[in-house]
């Protein structure tokens, strides 16, 4: 079957298997998709030479109206603010309750704080920098504070993560650690608890009213020697989900996290020996699941609803392949590599993802028992 052909039986299919998909090419490809609110998002450049551009981007009507909007005429992006980063943009973070955002490029590099401009300005403006102690040798991952004063969790590995205030840029906290491991990410609890995921797969449980250091739990032994995690709040309990470089999962809860709650071992192939994009995610609104990328040029979803504390082959609810079936991926495997993906805030199955040839899509797929 030659490429032409199997991209049309795609789109063919498609049309059973989305309620939704666009399908955009930004100008340049990114990493990074931060929600800024429930109908926008910041996307930015990571790849270019000199320059590299950060926009705002309003959803599609059709996706931002939560009543029936009928036939909208509005099915594209609109660029609601611009503006261009000297430095690569490798991770970014919306500061709850505001209209900025801080950014983080190549190691080394200071992070930057962006203020989005109004309605009456359509500029995205850095106005600040925050300098930090060390020159570190991996990227400076991001965690929005969440109450009081704005302020923002930063760290590129445990001996450096601190809290800093955005607005006096004074320290607010530093973690008081030795240890060298590389940070995979930084996620909030609640106002003062915080959790890191190193790249071996250990949590370490810190607290910003607590400097006296972090509590690490060891992830054990399991495969894949790279690691990132996501959590999901739930009333009192909250999940961790860890994926690693060898497609395994293991969900944990915060409440214990020296034993699996449950895990499972996915069946993807990487493609991506690097690592740099893996992803995993929850879903903000639909009970158990949870998506995978950055290990191939696809975006898997699964249901972790029957999955075991003993880690067996877990199947695919979903599997999104739009961007190996984007105009030259055939010939460039790697430019259909997914380098991010984010759920939509309140629409159940709706995600948008990015790939390395500037492919940007917006997905919602049909739940499979109301397809007939």
């Amino acid at each position: 079957m030659d490429e032409q052909t199997e991209e049309d039986d795609w789109f063919i299919e498609s049309l059973h298997m989305y309620t939704d998909l666009h399908v955009f090419e930004l100008q340049d490809p990114t990493r990074v998709i931060g929600w800024t609110s429930d109908k926008s998002v910041c996307v930015a450049g990571y790849k270019a030479a000199k320059v590299h551009e950060i926009l705002e981007l309003l959803l599609p009507q059709k996706l931002s109206a939560k009543d029936n909007q009928g036939l909208c005429p509005e099915r594209d992006f609109k660029v609601l603010h611009g503006g261009f980063s000297e430095d690569s943009v490798n991770c970014l973070t919306h500061i709850s309750g505001t209209r900025c955002v801080v950014t983080s490029g190549d190691p080394g590099s200071s992070l930057h704080l962006w203020h989005i401009g109004g309605e009456d300005c359509d500029v995205l403006k850095k106005i600040g920098d925050i300098h930090l102690k060390t020159e570190t040798k991996s990227v400076c991952k991001l965690a929005s504070g969440v109450a009081g004063a704005p302020s923002v969790l930063h760290g590129s590995q445990i001996s450096d993560i601190e809290l800093t205030d955005l607005t006096s840029r004074k320290l607010l906290y530093t973690a008081g650690e030795d240890a060298s491991d590389k940070v995979s990410g930084l996620q909030f609890v609640d106002a003062s608890v915080f959790v890191v995921c190193t790249d071996g797969g250990d949590l370490c449980l810190g607290d910003v009213r607590d400097p006296s250091g972090l509590r690490r739990v060891p992830l054990g032994e399991h495969g894949g020697s790279h690691w990132c995690m996501d959590l999901k709040k739930d009333g009192v309990s909250c999940s961790v989900a860890r994926l690693s470089s060898s497609s395994q999962v293991v969900v944990s809860d915060l409440r214990d996290l020296r034993s699996a709650f449950s895990q499972a071992q996915l069946n993807i192939q990487p493609e991506n020996t690097s690592c740099e994009f893996l992803s995993v995610t929850w879903a903000p609104v639909l009970d158990n699941c949870l998506a995978v990328s950055g290990l191939d040029g696809l975006v898997h979803i699964y249901d972790t609803t029957s999955w075991r504390p003993d880690s067996s082959e877990a199947p695919a609810l979903f599997v999104h392949r739009g961007h190996v079936m984007s105009p030259g991926s055939e010939a460039d495997a790697g430019a259909s590599l997914v380098t991010t993906h984010v759920w939509h805030p309140w629409r159940p199955r709706t995600l948008l993802s990015a790939a390395m040839d500037g492919s940007l899509h917006v997905w919602d797929w049909v739940e499979k028992r109301t397809t007939s």
